[in-house]
């Protein structure tokens, strides 16, 4: 009796304590400081996890007898021909006492991104790409016998075909994917704590699942366990809030951005939180934009998307990239599985200077003030969202983020931090052509702070008027969306529109 009600207690606790600490019910975007113990021994808390995972469809296999068990992988959403990432979870039961146990949850993530694969595991020992059939002396392909200078005549599988094959861990190939790793997820933890919790205790007090934002006129409701959201973001938690805006100053060109925006979405909107992403995209984009998130993204779609100049400038700077392009198709994916998750541009490319500042600060205010229930990303370079005032070339510059500041309640300014890698960089011609840029790929320096995305704040402003940063792990160059085609980012196909060589321009300043 004395162990019952002291877990009813703590029970209780958990439930006013997270509420009273974290703000409201999104718990779910907060990083528990400790783990979920079950005043319960483990043979009674063992079924109710197994049937938590049947009941929200996540497939496993267990080892019988051990209290262990992995699930299937499963998608992240949006997933792309460029960085797609898969998960699955290890869930070990862990004794404390006979009467208290736990669960230890561990998040398994592979990415086909070929970016982190080892060196030289996309090197050919040879100059044929086929895996399998007859070699023109009768011999197999893949006999080492055959030498490597042999070329096939009838080949089983090309070395494409095997690489699309292994980019989708199915069952135990999964071991084959490009790059992986494994994290404890105690956010997982106590989803699963609270949910379980109820069925094991028999008490009303018990932690209940938190209800996912969801979108206007949509049918049903929409499941927190539904959607893969990747690995929680440390430090989100705490910026997430009605009316707030969390401005996100990048380098634009790589691939990890638009996946940290696409994922923080997903997770506030998951834990209850109506979201809005604001980009730096033409204000001419707007209604392709609001269309193409409508949409069922089929391949009309994508075109109607991609047919505005802006996607092929002849100076792509990152904004118009293959990673930009798919992290719209990710808030389509959420708005369409029931999420209110919104998008919207903010660029005046017309404009320059002070002028175009002014105009980007004045759409930004009126999203964020006409959705004051909202949490608004706002995503643009990172001069743009600062919140001090000047330039090293322009002492009385205002950017964006400093009017924001001044115009609304609640603005906080993240500048980007990331480890070594690439970026699709814009830059002053290398041959030193005057009014012209050379785009590609670039080398970019930074600080390894490990490989998960995290928001760190420092109570205060720097000297560019941030008050913290955001980190996205190492960077991978992210090209240019109309390098893949027109249609679907990473189709690779221009058979709709065939692009046209575009005529020398006269660079615009960014």
């Amino acid at each position: 009796m004395r162990a019952k009600w002291f877990a009813v207690v703590t029970l209780m606790c958990f439930q006013v304590g997270c509420a009273t600490r974290q703000g409201s019910t999104y718990s779910d975007l907060f990083i528990p400081d400790g783990e979920a113990i079950y005043e319960r021994p483990l043979e009674e808390v063992w079924p109710e996890v197994r049937r938590f995972f049947t009941e929200n469809n996540l497939p496993f296999k267990e080892d019988k007898g051990s209290r262990v068990l992995e699930t299937d992988w499963r998608q992240e959403f949006g997933g792309s021909r460029i960085s797609s990432f898969w998960h699955r979870y290890m869930v070990l039961g862990k004794r404390e006492t006979p009467t208290k146990s736990k669960l230890w949850v561990i998040r398994i993530t592979k990415s086909s991104s070929t970016a982190l694969s080892p060196p030289g595991r996309e090197v050919d020992w040879g100059p044929s790409r086929v895996v399998g059939g007859q070699m023109g002396n009768g011999d197999r392909a893949g006999d080492v016998n055959a030498g490597s200078g042999a070329v096939s005549s009838d080949p089983m599988l090309s070395v494409e075909d095997w690489e699309d094959r292994m980019d989708a861990p199915q069952g135990e190939n999964s071991f084959f994917a490009g790059s992986g790793q494994g994290s404890r997820d105690l956010v997982m933890e106590w989803r699963v704590f609270r949910s379980i919790s109820p069925n094991l205790m028999k008490e009303e007090n018990a932690p209940q699942p938190v209800k996912v934002a969801q979108a206007p006129n949509t049918t049903g409701a929409a499941d927190a366990m539904a959607f893969e959201c990747g690995l929680p973001i440390l430090g989100l938690g705490k910026q997430v809030k009605p009316g707030g805006a969390l401005l996100l100053g990048e380098m634009h060109g790589t691939q990890e951005v638009p996946r940290f925006v696409a994922q923080a979405s997903c997770q506030a909107a998951v834990a209850g939180m109506p979201v809005t992403v604001g980009l730096e995209l033409p204000l001419e984009s707007q209604t392709r934009v609001e269309a193409f998130l409508e949409s069922a993204g089929a391949e009309d779609d994508w075109l109607k998307l991609m047919e505005a100049p802006f996607w092929r400038s002849p100076y792509p700077d990152g904004r118009s990239s293959e990673a930009m392009a798919n992290m719209l198709e990710q808030l389509r994916q959420l708005r369409s599985r029931g999420l209110d998750v919104d998008a919207f541009v903010f660029d005046h490319p017309t404009m320059q200077g002070q002028a175009r500042e002014d105009a980007m600060a004045a759409t930004v205010q009126h999203h964020v003030e006409s959705g004051s229930k909202r949490f608004h990303i706002v995503l643009s370079g990172n001069i743009h969202t600062r919140t001090k005032k000047g330039l090293p070339w322009d002492t009385s510059f205002r950017p964006m983020g400093l009017l924001l500041k001044d115009a609304l309640d609640s603005v906080v300014a993240l500048d980007m931090a990331y480890a070594s890698g690439s970026a699709w960089i814009c830059a002053v011609d290398s041959k030193g052509a005057k009014d012209r840029l050379d785009c590609g790929v670039r080398d970019a320096k930074g600080r390894d702070n490990g490989d998960r995305f995290f928001v760190h704040t420092w109570g205060g402003t720097n000297d560019d008027g941030y008050h913290g940063v955001f980190y996205v792990g190492a960077v991978n160059a992210a090209a240019p969306a109309v390098h893949k085609g027109l249609g679907r980012p990473g189709a690779g196909d221009n058979s709709a529109f065939p692009l046209e060589e575009a005529a020398p321009q006269v660079a615009s300043v960014r």
